[in-house]
């Protein structure tokens, strides 16, 4: 019997011995590092980032933000990577805000934008040039039906406006429908579309009506598209004359937060808005190009076809560039008037626009969106399972969101904990973005040439920095 006992102490002792050694080892362990990158950085000569922000705050308006305690000078870039001033190298998780798609300075738009610049670089549509036409071309060769014509602006907000426009001139209505947490600009006209406190002046919005978000984290519905799209129907029947404009929606909600509608949703109040006598828009202006991986369109992740979609950001891969494309019919109304964009589809930014066309089919990135964005995705729930803080995890491809809370039951924003990671990431040379009202959720949006290693570098640095909260 006290041999016994002898045994049993020195087991627990040893147990003992044994938990100590990992949690020390575990507060020991290294931050993970880079993956290799066989790229060396220009020696950078210009001035430093405290220059820089003097300047930003004498000469800039002071409503410009910018992120991290001390700012970034980020210098240049090269596909996935980004270099500060001192040559440092950070995994690019954002993209410039969801913008550079085929990668930073990817060798065949910069020549195409380049070879353009050395011999015209504006005129006009009042003139003729090949480089417009081409491109629309190509970018109407991938819009399902009968999508077929196109208008070059410069900007989403740009191609929001114009959008709002077109459905106004052809219902002949005035009121549109649009999603609380949606984001569709910050223009006098489509920061009323847009349905996030923060990013909204106090100014009149015009005929604007905002449903309830068809949110399956959130939202009061959960994943039930048809009590959603009820509510989308007692809103034109009650607060409305009953004929609307149209019905604008982002398929997965960037800035609100990465948040995907509710599988369904937008079939039921396409339908819901067209018999209320309005057009339906689809907001490209982060989904689209293939980056959710499953579809070329976020759009055709609804199985839904709209009459106008509008879409900028990736089309450019860095560059002033935006579309709208409509149909035949809908696109006559505007020739009741002048309508002309003096920067829109000038030679410049249609090259480079049809090179990131040529790029994204060259190297296959919607199908890599699929595969790399399946492991982030994949990965990142499993980081979900141990660590209370993960709220939820969605999204598609390379649009993915990390929501942070608090309290899992309650759902409470871990907003104080998000800004801390948001620092321990950059420490560890991981850039990502911020959304949603409360700013607690990660948008992990990279360019597309994003790799499965890259992806495990960030799963693996957001695991270190959770560990050590």
């Amino acid at each position: 019997m006290a041999l016994q006992r002898y045994l049993l102490n020195k087991s627990f002792e040893s147990k003992d011995k044994i938990c100590r050694l990992f949690l020390c080892n575990f507060s020991s362990i290294p931050a993970p590092e880079l993956p290799p990158f066989d790229y060396e950085p220009k020696p950078y000569k210009g001035p430093l980032a405290d220059e820089v922000l003097q300047k930003r705050k004498k000469y800039l308006g002071p409503s410009l933000f910018h992120y991290y305690q001390k700012p970034l000078n980020i210098v240049e870039g090269k596909m996935q990577y980004l270099f500060d001033e001192s040559g440092r190298r950070y995994l690019d998780a954002f993209a410039g805000i969801v913008t550079v798609s085929c990668g930073h300075c990817h060798p065949e738009i910069v020549n195409a934008v380049v070879e353009q610049s050395n011999l015209l670089q504006h005129a006009t549509t009042i003139y003729l040039h090949h480089a417009i036409a081409d491109f629309a071309e190509a970018l109407a060769s991938k819009m399902p039906g009968n999508l077929k014509v196109v208008y070059f602006v410069n900007s989403g907000t740009e191609a929001n406006e114009l959008a709002m426009l077109m459905a106004r001139l052809y219902s002949g209505n005035l009121g549109m429908i649009a999603l609380r947490n949606a984001y569709h600009g910050g223009s006098a006209g489509t920061i009323g579309l847009t349905a996030l406190n923060t990013w909204k002046y106090s100014i009149p919005q015009g005929e604007i009506h905002h449903v309830i978000n068809p949110n399956p984290y959130r939202g009061v519905f959960g994943s039930d598209a048809n009590s959603y799209a009820k509510e989308v129907q007692d809103h034109i029947d009650y607060g409305t004359s009953g004929n609307v404009a149209g019905f604008i929606a982002e398929t997965i909600q960037g800035v609100g937060g990465a948040v995907e509608l509710a599988p369904g949703y937008l079939k039921l109040v396409y339908d819901m808005a067209r018999k209320a006598g309005g057009v339906c828009i689809a907001d490209e202006v982060q989904t689209g190009f293939g980056r959710t991986g499953s579809h070329y369109w976020g759009f055709e992740t609804q199985g839904v076809l709209p009459d106008i979609v509008t879409m900028a950001k990736g089309i450019g891969n860095g560059l002033p560039l935006g579309a709208v494309v409509t149909t035949p019919e809908i696109a006559n109304v505007m020739a009741q008037k002048i309508q002309f964009n003096t920067f829109g589809g000038n030679p410049v930014c249609s090259s480079g626009g049809l090179a990131v066309l040529r790029v994204l089919d060259k190297e296959k990135r919607q199908a890599h969106c699929a595969v790399v964005g399946s492991h982030l995705i994949e990965r990142l729930r499993a980081l979900q399972q141990r660590h209370e803080i993960i709220g939820d995890v969605r999204g598609r491809g390379l649009m993915v969101g990390i929501e942070l809370v608090t309290d899992r039951k309650e759902k409470t924003p871990a907003k104080a904990e998000t800004a801390v990671l948001f620092e321990k990431l950059r420490e560890l040379g991981v850039l990502v973005g911020k959304g949603g009202l409360h700013g607690n959720v990660f948008r992990i949006k990279p360019p597309m040439c994003f790799t499965k290693d890259d992806a495990d570098y960030l799963v693996d640095a957001l695991d270190y920095a959770i560990s050590k909260l």
